[in-house]
């Protein structure tokens, strides 16, 4: 089968569609035909090397963690999904005509699978956040970057834990910022006036979800180191600030709640762009740039 790979560290260049032996699903996995897969920026930072640090890994890998598509091989032990079955889920080399999944659930029936296999990674990462500050109904967060795919997770789920969220994102991005229930305003310089007009009583916690230096900035506006947190800075903890990264504790909780928001029509998904399976380097190149609203996929296979 064609996978998408990397033999070295370094640029989207490194990116290779190679053909591989088809995996096959061990205990408690299964195997799907993968239709669309996720992208994030976890995947071109790692192809950076820049989680060497805390995650090991043994080169060449398979670029994705995260998939949506069509079961046709679960493993020994698997029950309540059948071969035919449409999932989404988290999994290794997801890039790839066929990918074992670890976690998965079923994909309501309203969801797209585009949209399904933008989930799992936005949704861990902003759950984990929320709960690693213990922001409350009723306080005020501000999220640094709050159109991406994270930031558009961090948004819903604090409004629907009853979280006041003032978000940033570039001009163009105000009014989709406000239709998920944000309180809009602009990144950079007098961010920190702006956000003291719009919470006269001050914010409670704030989250960068873009990694784009302002971690300074927030814990001005903060006061709080403690009450900081980045998911895509790794000098954050330099600052007294904390620093959130996987893997996911609860995939299969995660998973469901994912399902079930989206088939309730209390949790929506903006699909940027989907890119051709041949087009990977460049979806990575586009997410590095920092400026996508919601999600960018990749289409593997119809």
């Amino acid at each position: 089968m064609r996978a998408i790979r990397y033999h070295a560290f370094g640029g989207p260049d490194e990116l290779k569609i190679e053909n591989i032996a088809v995996p096959h699903a061990g205990p408690g996995e299964i195997r799907i035909v993968v239709h669309y897969a996720g992208v994030n920026p976890s995947d071109w930072k790692r192809r950076e090397g820049q989680y060497q640090p805390f995650e090991e890994s043994t080169l060449p890998l398979t670029v994705g963690v995260e998939a949506s598509g069509v079961v046709d091989e679960t493993g020994d032990g698997v029950v309540g999904v059948a071969v035919g079955d449409a999932v989404f889920g988290f999994g290794n080399g997801t890039v790839a005509e066929k990918a074992i999944l670890t976690h998965w659930t079923t994909i309501p029936a309203s969801v797209s699978f585009d949209v399904a296999a933008g989930l799992p990674v936005i949704f861990d990462t902003a759950t984990r956040a929320l709960d690693e500050l213990g922001i409350a109904s009723g306080q005020t967060l501000l999220v640094s970057g709050a159109a991406g795919g994270t930031g558009t997770a961090i948004v819903q789920l604090a409004r629907l834990r009853g979280i006041t969220v003032i978000g940033s994102a570039s001009a163009p991005k105000q009014d989709y910022l406000a239709s998920l229930g944000a309180v809009p305003t602009t990144y950079g310089p007098g961010l920190r006036e702006r956000v003291a007009q719009l919470a006269p009583t001050g914010i409670d916690a704030a989250i960068d979800a873009a990694g784009s230096g302002v971690i300074p900035e927030l814990l001005a506006i903060v006061g709080n180191p403690t009450h900081v947190l980045s998911i895509a800075d790794l000098s954050a903890e330099q600052y007294g600030a904390k620093f959130s990264h996987g893997p996911p504790e609860h995939p299969e909780l995660i998973l469901a709640e994912a399902a079930r928001l989206c088939k309730d029509g209390y949790f929506k998904l903006h699909i940027q762009s989907v890119f051709a399976f041949e087009q990977t380097a460049d979806a990575h190149r586009v997410s590095a740039e920092g400026h996508v609203t919601g999600k960018l996929v990749i289409k593997v296979c119809s």
